[in-house]
């Protein structure tokens, strides 16, 4: 570590898309706990191609301040794509992470800072204990989604943590060598190892505007998390397809043993054989699928297209 607790450099690294209900209060509340800290600090807005007025809203703010960075992405690519960006143009000897709809409290980072230099670590991910302003399906459907990821992943992800997080510059640095297109951040995080605590805290709803995560988002999230990050999927067509083989010879010794015993109907039931096709055929496309997701994949890393691209940068 070549800072030290008083003196060092944030970097804040702020996806943004179609946020003009909450953008002005985010960046007037990220500066104000930057400066009342007195932070020799950063901060990078990573527009993600946003179709209203985020982007000149942020221009009119930062105006007069040298510290904000805000790049303009050409269209919309992702906000994991946006996290990138962040971390790839950042500075700082810290990164902190965090969305621009206010869930994850700016006003957290002295407490989050202190937590990184008491347990002397690399990471400080942040672990919601629990989520204001979420209806009960919507709580349970996050809930399944981090522990079906985990279990699908071979890497064990925290729980119940996004990408609000600390970083210091060695995983900074390691993370700019990854070179595939479609990160999955966390995963990646969580993949390097080195030294990572937790830090719980209550998440307050939005404070103005609607979730840009929509269920489509978050299962596109949910596939990079599993066939990125995991083999498990083949392992689990593969185990389908051994069990429909032994119920298939199951049954199959169940008919020979009918027919040498005299016991076989004159006209085979047709409800075991619509079944038996039923069951293989599910297994065929389950197979299909999860292969064609991972070549799908291949074929996105092949054509090595970037992973976004920078449409206006200012400063």
């Amino acid at each position: 570590m070549s800072f030290s607790r008083e003196k060092f450099k944030l970097s804040v690294i702020v996806p943004c898309y179609n946020e003009q209900d909450v953008i002005g209060i985010t960046y007037d509340r990220l500066l104000a706990v930057l400066e009342n800290n007195r932070y020799d600090y950063e901060v990078l807005f990573i527009d993600d191609g946003s179709r209203d007025n985020t982007v000149s809203i942020l221009e009119a703010k930062s105006e007069k301040n040298k510290d904000v960075l805000i790049l303009s992405f050409s269209r919309n690519f992702g906000h994991q794509p946006a996290v990138s960006a962040g971390l790839s143009e950042c500075t700082g000897d810290l990164a902190i992470i965090i969305d621009a709809d206010l869930q994850d409290p700016p006003e957290l980072f002295p407490e989050i800072i202190q937590t990184y230099f008491d347990s002397n670590c690399n990471v400080v991910y942040c672990v919601r204990k629990n989520r204001e302003g979420v209806g009960f399906f919507k709580k349970m459907g996050y809930h399944f989604f981090y522990r079906m990821v985990n279990y699908m992943s071979d890497v064990e992800l925290p729980l119940d943590s996004g990408d609000f997080r600390l970083l210091d510059r060695d995983v900074i640095d390691a993370y700019k060598k990854f070179g595939e297109k479609n990160k999955y951040v966390r995963g990646i995080i969580a993949w390097m190892g080195f030294k990572q605590v937790p830090f719980y805290y209550n998440r307050p709803g939005r404070a103005e505007g609607e979730t840009k995560y929509s269920i489509k988002k978050l299962l596109a999230l949910a596939s990079t998390g599993m066939f990125y990050f995991s083999k498990k999927p083949l392992k689990l067509a593969l185990s389908l397809g051994i069990i429909a083989l032994t119920i298939g010879m199951i049954l199959s010794a169940k008919v020979f043993y009918e027919k040498f015993t005299g016991n076989l109907d004159e006209v085979p039931g047709w409800a075991s054989t619509i079944l038996t096709m039923i069951l293989f055929g599910g297994v065929q496309l389950i197979t299909i699928g999860v292969l064609g997701e991972y070549l799908g994949n291949i074929f996105d890393e092949v054509r090595n297209r970037p992973e976004y691209i920078i449409r206006k940068r200012k400063k």
